[in-house]
């Protein structure tokens, strides 16, 4: 793949035929591993393109040539690398895939393992701090994981669930590459990381699968009054459900069974109408020279602005430019 075709070409990080020079540089963002051509006569071409967020991180990758790779354990990072194009054949324990565009590799790195890549093949890197995304886990689960998280080696692509995750990295990938907006606004940037997280966890099993499949404590109905209070006092922060839920001391599977019980929706949808209402009393008061639709659905929350004009349209029957304009 072309240098130019290569995503995120806006941040490019490593562009060297140097051997050493590529493992350091790859190792220093995505951990340390051996590197090896398959075959010494032909030159490396190694490139590396990345972005780092909070606790989540980008990276667009290829050598050019077949390389043989050597992860080593790490307890730092977790990786899913999704092929864009070619094939490459990874072992990690007693799992052995050879991962496609329609399979992605979810790699624990909590054991050492083997990768071999075709030439051409070229990866885009999904990096998760382990501890953010251990933490973010517990908040699901209601309490503080006790094993280190492990996932299946192969992600299927193809299925819905893991489709859902692909679409959340397309729309922080484009976000990167067009220069959004929404990376700028910590509470966009918080929501997006956050989803991005929670679908992995759904997407792929893992050995905490069954934990968050299970059943939670129902909510009592005080829970629920100081969700909504909370909510209501900090509809502008960058919260998320996880965070409601631990504000309030209960998993989030108990407090989405509360909301629907007491009010019929969701704790994110209750804060969804909440920042609706805030933005158009924004704009109803605003003055249209110096404000703006975006910049006011950034500062509540809405990182999506199409999906954010549908749902202000079905709540009040005219666009938010309306508003601003009377």
């Amino acid at each position: 793949m072309a240098e130019r075709s290569l995503p995120l070409a806006a941040y490019r990080r490593l562009h060297t035929h140097d051997v050493d020079e590529a493992r350091t540089t790859v190792g220093n963002a995505l951990g340390a591993h051996g590197l090896r051509p398959v075959n010494p006569k032909i030159t490396l071409d190694a490139r590396m393109n990345g972005i780092t967020f909070d606790g989540t991180g980008l990276y667009s990758l290829g050598y050019g040539t077949e390389v043989l790779i050597t992860p080593q354990p790490l307890d730092r990072y977790l990786l899913v690398e999704i092929p864009l194009a070619g094939a490459a054949e990874v072992s990690h324990g007693r799992e052995r895939i050879v991962s496609t565009p329609e399979l992605a590799s979810v790699l624990s790195l909590t054991r050492p393992m083997t990768m071999r890549w075709a030439p051409g093949h070229v990866q885009l890197v999904t990096r998760f701090d382990r501890a953010a995304l251990e933490a973010h886990l517990g908040k699901l689960i209601g309490r503080t994981p006790r094993r280190p998280l492990t996932f299946s080696l192969g992600m299927d692509l193809t299925r819905p669930a893991a489709r859902s995750w692909l679409a959340v990295v397309d729309l922080l990938r484009r976000e990167a590459e067009t220069g959004g907006a929404m990376l700028e606004q910590p509470v966009a940037l918080r929501q997006l990381e956050g989803l991005l997280m929670t679908q992995l966890l759904l997407a792929q099993p893992s050995n905490y699968s069954e934990a968050l499949s299970e059943g939670q404590p129902r909510a009592a109905p005080t829970v629920v009054e100081r969700a909504v209070d909370l909510i209501e006092a900090r509809a502008a922060e960058p919260l998320t459900v996880e965070e409601i839920a631990g504000a309030v001391g209960v998993g989030v599977r108990a407090l989405q069974e509360g909301f629907r019980r007491r009010l019929e929706t969701t704790p994110m949808k209750y804060l969804r109408e909440v920042r609706l209402d805030r933005v158009r009393a924004e704009l109803a008061a605003a003055n249209p020279c110096t404000t703006t639709v975006t910049d006011a659905a950034y500062r509540w929350g809405f990182v999506h602005l199409g999906r954010f004009a549908n749902a202000y349209r079905r709540r009040f029957g005219e666009s938010p430019s309306e508003t601003l304009r009377r």
